[in-house]
């Protein structure tokens, strides 16, 4: 039997997971590392400590699983995306890596626009320029840190930070590299044009590859301290996000995911780089070669419930006593709709001033109401990146869940009727997608599989169910949904003007 490794490089800790070449985990072990935030809304973490804690994690895992060394043939890599990591010429960090949520960049997003134009944003890395994008960190680190940008020698995202650790090579692959705004995502190769307007010489960016190609191999040291031999394949892997579209199976037209975690995510694949002109829904390559990706994100998707569960319902766990609120109110809540926008929202606003709140609100609504009208405007919002893929002739067919809103049914119901389509969940443990998806990526790298959909057709489990959109509740989910979409629009103001105060 072979084995491959998928390492899941998150915010709150890196997760490693040992599966057989037929998608079977065999063993896992999750580490938790530091988030530094100096200031408030920085957030940074150290480098160093995703590759030390990544070495105890395989070698835990190696150490639980009882299988040899000599039978594990690769690694993948799943990694939080949009992160920074700035080396000096001796390949050594020069500041903690700016992270993915970190909300410094407002006026360097600003600036770099400006010099290089906002349109030329779009037209190469198929995005505008976003805060929460790379370029705009690094632009803040010239901006703000000249004497830390003059000693820059490599620029890597957080996964490939740790690629580099563990085999000595500087490499990146398209899924992540996407995310930078230094990809020519169309063509899928670094774009001189915004090298040259963000002050990057081409030796700082990473080789390009492939998510499934083999970048490197395991450095002797490294295998020692973890377990495995020298040699073993390490390959592109992919974001977060594009991982778990393999370990799901969205790898062909018409498939599609949405992730409920703290935030939440629908996922479309698509064939070409199909494009929002509003900016509303990114765009970036996918894990598969020569195929690219339409991702949405809702900001606080599952921290709105976590945030209700922990404020009103303190002692249910597992979320069942929601399960049961949700299900004791009809749909639409008694006419109550809720904004999810704790945190401001992402897609498709982009607006740090949104701010949620419950609308219709009357003395005739009670807790159940309320909770079911928080699960509801969640997947409204989760819905509004849905029409933004059918409005540029996405067409998806089914729809997978995966995280862990998708232990509801009641939730799986929702989001079925909502999005009018048919859902389905993954068979094995969907908290795990991302690992096996970067593990699915290393045996086709390896030579197990031939191609990233065929592995994922022999490979990924769905379970018999699957939920299908009830016709009259589709009906009746689209008259609140129609009066969601409107409440944006009409507080903007108030909320800009609320954020002056």
């Amino acid at each position: 039997m072979r084995y491959f490794f998928g390492l899941d490089l998150g915010t709150g800790g890196i997760k490693a997971v040992l599966f057989d070449e037929f998608g079977k985990e065999i063993a896992s072990d999750v580490k938790e590392y530091p988030l530094y935030q100096p200031h408030n809304g920085w957030s940074e973490q150290d480098p160093e400590d995703w590759y030390n804690y990544s070495v105890v994690a395989i070698r835990n895992v190696m150490e639980k699983s009882g299988v040899a060394k000599e039978d594990v043939l690769g690694i993948g890599f799943s990694g939080q995306m949009m992160g920074l990591t700035l080396l000096d010429k001796n390949g050594t960090p020069l500041r903690r890596a700016i992270l993915w949520n970190d909300q410094r960049t407002g006026e360097a997003t600003e600036a770099m626009a400006k010099k290089i134009g906002a349109d030329r944003f779009l037209e190469v890395t198929c995005n505008p320029p976003r805060e929460g994008l790379t370029a705009a960190k690094l632009y803040w680190v010239e901006m703000n840190e000249p004497e830390v940008f003059a000693q820059v020698e490599h620029i890597l995202l957080p996964k490939d930070y740790l690629r580099y650790r563990l085999t000595g090579d500087f490499a990146a692959e398209m899924s992540d590299a996407s995310a930078t705004q230094f990809l020519d995502t169309p063509k899928r190769c670094w774009s001189e044009e915004m090298m040259d307007g963000l002050n990057i010489k081409p030796s700082m960016l990473g080789k390009l590859y492939e998510s499934c190609e083999v970048t490197g191999t395991l450095l002797p040291e490294v295998a020692e301290a973890v377990g495995l031999l020298p040699g073993t394949v390490v390959v592109g892997g992919a974001g977060d996000n594009a991982a778990a579209s393999v370990g799901t199976g969205v790898v062909a037209e018409g498939r599609a995911f949405t992730t409920v975690g703290t935030s939440g995510v629908v996922f479309a694949y698509t064939d070409k780089p199909t494009m929002d002109p509003t900016g509303g829904v990114y765009t970036f390559c996918t894990a598969v070669p020569n195929a690219w990706h339409m991702m949405g994100l809702v900001n606080s998707a599952g921290f709105s419930v976590k945030w209700w569960r922990n404020t009103f319902l303190p002692d249910d766990e597992d979320y069942l006593e929601i399960d049961k609120l949700v299900d004791a109110s009809p749909i639409g809540a008694n006419k109550l709709i809720y904004l999810p926008y704790l945190m401001g929202e992402a897609s498709p606003y982009w607006d740090v001033n949104a701010r949620g709140g419950f609308f219709g609100l009357s003395s005739i609504h009670t807790k159940a109401d309320m909770t079911r009208a928080v699960m509801e405007g969640v997947t409204y919002a989760l819905n509004d990146s849905m029409k933004k893929y059918r409005d540029f002739g996405v067409d998806i067919k089914t729809m997978r869940m995966c995280g862990g809103g998708s232990k509801a049914p009641i939730w799986r119901q929702m989001m079925a009727d909502i999005y009018g389509i048919p859902v389905q969940i993954p068979a094995g443990s969907s908290e795990n997608a991302a690992a096996l998806g970067a593990a699915i990526l290393a045996m086709v790298g390896a030579g197990v599989y031939k191609t990233v959909p065929e592995a994922c057709d022999k490979l990924v489990k769905l379970r018999d169910e699957m939920v299908m959109p009830i016709p009259e509740n589709v009906q009746e989910y689209a008259k609140f949904n129609g009066v969601y979409r409107k409440i944006y629009s009409a507080i903007k103001p108030i909320n800009d003007e609320l954020a002056t105060l």
